[in-house]
């Protein structure tokens, strides 16, 4: 069963472009990693003021693995866009 792990980020209005370009910089990074089957950015434009970074994984093992091996990686060199976040998990629901 696969699961969807969404990053729910607070980034301030003037940052947006700039997470945007970040995210655009390392678009395929992720594609080449074990049960990695999507990934989306999702911009805020009603009833929301936060990103939302939405990746979908063969299994949750696959999304731990990645999480553990990038950790430390991703952003050391660059101060941080967002100013918090919120990590949402869930299963996809096969309907018969």
């Amino acid at each position: 069963m696969s699961i969807v792990v969404i990053n729910a980020l607070n980034v301030p209005v003037e940052a947006g472009s700039e997470l945007e370009a970040r995210f655009a910089a390392r678009k395929h990074s992720v594609d080449g990693s074990p049960g990695f089957e999507g990934f989306q950015l999702l911009r805020p434009v009603a009833g929301e003021d936060r990103y939302f970074v939405y990746t979908q994984w063969a299994t949750r093992e696959d999304f731990e693995n990645w999480r553990n091996q990038r950790a430390g990686h991703d952003h050391a060199a660059q101060a941080p866009v967002a100013n918090g976040m919120e990590l949402l998990e869930f299963e996809v629901v096969e309907l018969a």
